[in-house]
């Protein structure tokens, strides 16, 4: 009898004990991560007056004093101010390496422009500010987090698992993802990559939509447009004006549209959110998804900016110049022209459709060249699609109905640009998996006074370790 109550006391003991080990393995898991988002956001990254090698060496410090060996931490780069760390979470070997990259240098942000200081992080009203919140220094302290997190607890992968967190995503030029892939291919070559800069996963306030996979973007081009006159003296002036010449170009560029485009991505999309949509919003969608889709629905559907961007190719002039003196018949009149290619189509064929819409011998319409480290032209080159592999789709669905039931996996297609079309480009496929809600109402990324949820940073944190497990655990 005493036997049975002395082990009936101990069974009561761990039960109670199991959940009190649990809350604090999460208070710490937390603690760290917050410590790590800290210490980013307070390290300015800007392209003008930053420096991400020093983001890349604290972080390189954290994942030493976690566990990680020298060799399989690398902080490299061709500029002194603007290195990447790659680090490498050995396993087994059984299957090729992940690759998870995310980018550590942030958009520029004025001190008198925000609320607060940007380049410090301070949580308040269940948020945390500062620069980097959204876009993306807390996806860089989610995957820091959980290498260590996962090393500590000895965690052994059937694959190598790599995080790259680079520079010159933002600003700046050739430092970061494209140098790796052209330099140091070994470092970062993977089966497939999870880029935590894209796929968003959104939410209405306390309601969650949908979590976004994205494995495919737009293709980012600019092009100008460009009148040249000889000029003359204001007082005679002639219908033969630079000016005049390219306004009348850029007006019919507003008016026109490109033909309809949609792919395996795009057609999951619609199919997909339908559901989430009510009334003629909802039926247009499946239309739209249909084979062929409904030309009406892709007209009703294109008149609201997102959805046009997601089935046409896009372009938009973004700046403008002209003229020389108040007094003087213009000399020049340019305009840069910001296009937005779908994935498969030829720039090449962009260029020849803007010129056909300039419709004027005296507009001369070219692509803005690239230049590379070395002073050559970068040729643009079309971005594939990724296939939407069953390996990531499973793997992710089996985590969203873990933590979030019913919540709904969505492929989509960035409409801007990342450094996945760089790990797509070199034969990588890419998906984009944020790990962590964004109110699609209170969009601050680029933004003044820039800020995430507070919970849903952690949440984050634990969504991104449950599906790193996922892909990686023993078979």
């Amino acid at each position: 009898m005493q036997r049975a109550i002395r082990w009936g006391l101990v069974v009561c003991l761990i039960a109670s004990a199991a959940p009190k080990g649990r809350a604090q393995n999460q208070d710490q898991t937390r603690q760290l991560a917050r410590g790590i988002l800290k210490q980013l956001i307070e390290i300015n990254t800007t392209d003008s007056v930053g420096n991400v090698s020093t983001a890349a060496e604290a972080m390189a410090k954290r994942l030493r004093d976690g566990g990680f060996a020298e060799g399989d931490l690398k902080v490299a780069g061709p500029n002194e101010r603007k290195k990447n760390l790659v680090v490498r979470f050995r396993g087994t070997g059984k299957r090729k390496p992940i690759l998870f990259i995310g980018h550590l240098d942030v958009v520029e942000a004025l001190r008198s422009d925000w609320t607060t200081d940007p380049f410090e992080f301070i949580e308040k009203d269940g948020y945390f500010y500062g620069r980097g919140t959204e876009d993306m220094k807390e996806g860089d302290a989610i995957l820091v987090t959980n290498f260590i997190r996962l090393k500590k607890e000895g965690f052994l992968p059937d694959r190598d698992l790599i995080v790259a967190l680079t520079a010159d995503e933002e600003g700046g030029s050739f430092n970061g993802v494209d140098w790796l892939v052209k330099e140091h291919r070994d470092w970062i070559d993977a089966e497939y990559c999870i880029n935590l800069d894209g796929g968003e996963f959104e939410k209405d306030k306390d309601k969650r939509l949908l979590a976004g996979i994205q494995a495919s973007e737009k293709v980012y081009v600019d092009f100008q447009f460009e009148s040249l006159n000889p000029g003359g003296h204001s007082s005679v002036p002639s219908p033969d004006n630079a000016i005049y010449h390219l306004a009348g170009a850029l007006s019919r560029l507003q008016s026109f549209s490109f033909p309809l485009r949609i792919n395996e991505i795009t057609r999951n999309y619609f199919e997909r959110t339908a559901s989430l949509a009510s009334g003629t919003v909802s039926s247009d969608m499946k239309a739209v998804a249909k084979q062929p889709p409904d030309p009406a629905a892709v007209q009703r559907l294109s008149e609201v900016p997102y959805y046009n961007s997601l089935l046409h190719t896009t372009c938009v002039a973004t700046m403008l110049s002209g003229g020389h003196a108040a007094n003087a018949l213009p000399q020049t009149a340019r305009a840069n022209v910001n296009c937005r290619i779908f994935p498969g189509e030829d720039p090449q064929e962009v260029l020849r459709t803007l010129e056909r819409i300039a419709n004027d011998p005296k507009v001369k319409v070219s692509v803005v060249p690239q230049m590379g480290p070395d002073g050559k032209v970068v040729p643009v080159v079309p971005v594939p699609p990724s296939p939407l592999l069953p390996e990531v789709t499973q793997a992710m669905e089996k985590t969203l109905a873990t933590v979030w039931p019913g919540v709904p996996l969505v492929a989509t297609m960035s409409t801007g640009a990342t450094d996945g079309r760089i790990t797509r480009i070199a034969s990588i496929p890419t998906y984009g998996i944020s790990c962590m809600f964004f109110d699609v109402n209170d969009n601050r990324e680029h933004g003044k006074d820039e800020r995430v949820g507070v919970q849903d940073f952690y949440d984050g944190v634990e969504f991104n370790y449950k599906l790193i497990k996922e892909l990686a655990s023993p078979r």
